[in-house]
């Protein structure tokens, strides 16, 4: 058989017979890798012909023929901050992919998950000896729960060995080190990643065994290999947080079996992942009695999970032409436009000043309801004036310089007075009545909630 070069897009797979420096279907630069194939045979018409009349047609079934067991048969994965981002455990014959930075904790919260299946469960490890595997088993005490170990790189020696020992669950430590004998190039290439997945999934489609495949970052923080993989697999998690503080964050942003809000929170320790039910406590339990200039609680809602976290900011004269604007944990963009919205609309004169926002923990915030605690932090740090003692607040800004109504008020209202909080900096119109709990009964701490408009209005009311 004759041999022929193709170029691959690394990001989204796109395929072209020359090098090119971007790729017109994504867009992005320098993504393409030299893949070597076999060419087929080639094939005439009338053995064409003959192949089609040969082929059995496929067996069709009614929806009300296919058996559905309730609640879909989920399997406890033994960690409750799993079980919730999945949706309530694990579904056989998914696919679940597992993605995050090196040292953030994948492998080791996957080792916790098959110390509780025990010898149901078969780790494919392709980076780690079983030596490896089993000290790393030792430090967490699941050693003795029974799950086998198979250092493997060869997807046809996998395949093989799992039709073989039928396990409930496989875990592919990781998918990029896998490669199939009959593709040409190493093992993590764009070819290689998606024909080792595709392999992998109609295994466990067939035999209804739930696999679980770590995937390697890219220094963007997005998945390695082609896009298509996280296309062909049914859930995809990304562990979250900073390699050097404690705190991670467990977040689906793919689920075919559940919603992509809900978060796992972890504190990493030398027993393994810990879950962190009351995240809130956390965060705040360290925090001082006086609280500094710049510093601002705000109320994330995670899914149905409130979250108090607290927001940092420095403001301080810029010796350049154009000042800094640096954001760790927030999205710079949106810090630029904050910082906009207080000059035009707050009478802030922010023009030749250096703004740093920090949140604290490693968290990353992502939701609009926070650009009230980060404006709010600024403006603090600007006029070198706290936010009153025990104020929190949620909200998101407009280019107006109005505060708009966000989602699920009363939860965060009701976190909030929870944790003893006796002043709330929300928007106008979200009137519930006094804070309650999940059952519905008021709470009975004493909180003050302070309705606003506008962002000046905020300002004005939090630096009294």
């Amino acid at each position: 058989m004759a041999t022929k070069t193709l170029y691959t897009c690394s990001n989204c797979g796109h395929s072209e017979p020359k090098w090119l420096g971007r790729c017109p279907d994504c867009g992005e630069w320098s993504t393409f890798i030299e893949e070597v194939l076999e060419s087929k045979k080639v094939v005439g018409f009338a053995e064409r012909a003959t192949r089609q009349k040969s082929r059995a047609p496929g067996r069709t079934l009614a929806l009300s023929e296919v058996p559905v067991v309730e609640g879909g048969g989920r399997m406890d994965a033994g960690v409750g901050e799993l079980n919730r981002v999945l949706g309530g455990g694990i579904v056989p014959g998914s696919m679940v992919l597992v993605g995050g930075e090196p040292g953030v904790g994948k492998s080791t919260l996957l080792l916790q998950v098959m110390g509780h299946l025990g010898e149901g469960c078969l780790m494919v490890s392709g980076e780690e000896s079983p030596r490896q595997v089993a000290l790393s088993a030792r430090r967490l005490g699941v050693e003795g729960r029974g799950f086998r170990v198979l250092s493997e790189t060869d997807v046809d020696i996998i395949e093989a060995t799992i039709l073989e020992e039928r396990p409930r669950t496989v875990v592919v430590d990781s998918i990029q080190t896998l490669y199939s004998p009959e593709l040409s190039g190493a093992p993590g290439g764009v070819g290689q990643v998606r024909e080792c997945a595709a392999r992998l999934m109609r295994l466990a489609k067939s035999e209804g065994i739930a696999v679980f495949l770590v995937g390697h970052v890219t220094k963007e923080g997005s998945i390695a290999g082609p896009r298509v993989l996280e296309h062909m697999v049914d859930t995809v998690l990304q562990f979250e947080g900073d390699r050097f503080q404690s705190f991670r964050v467990l977040r689906a942003l793919k689920n075919r079996f559940g919603s992509t809000n809900e978060v796992g929170v972890f504190e990493m320790t030398g027993r393994g992942m810990v879950e962190v039910e009351d995240p809130s406590a956390f965060f705040l339990s360290k925090r001082e009695e006086e609280v500094p200039p710049g510093v601002v609680t705000v109320c994330l809602l995670e899914g149905t999970r409130p979250m108090l976290v607290e927001i940092e900011s420095l403001v301080a004269p810029s010796p350049l032409a154009n000042p800094r604007r640096i954001a760790n944990g927030v999205d710079t963009g949106r810090v630029n436009m904050l910082c906009a919205v207080l000059s035009r609309r707050a009478g802030l004169a922010l023009q030749d000043q250096d703004v740093y926002v920090n949140v604290t923990g490693g968290v990353r915030v992502e939701e609009p309801a926070a650009d009230l605690g980060v404006a709010l932090a600024i403006a603090s740090a600007m006029r070198d004036r706290p936010v009153g003692k025990g104020t929190a607040c949620f909200g998101e800004v407009g280019l107006t310089g109005d505060v708009r109504y966000v989602s699920g008020a009363p939860r965060r209202t009701t976190e909030m007075a929870k944790m003893g909080f006796g002043r709330i900096i929300r928007p106008e119109g979200t009137s519930d009545g006094p804070p309650s709990d999940e059952t519905g009964s008021s709470t009975r701490r004493e909180a003050s909630v302070v309705e606003v408009s506008t962002l000046e209005e905020a300002v004005a009311v939090a630096l009294l």
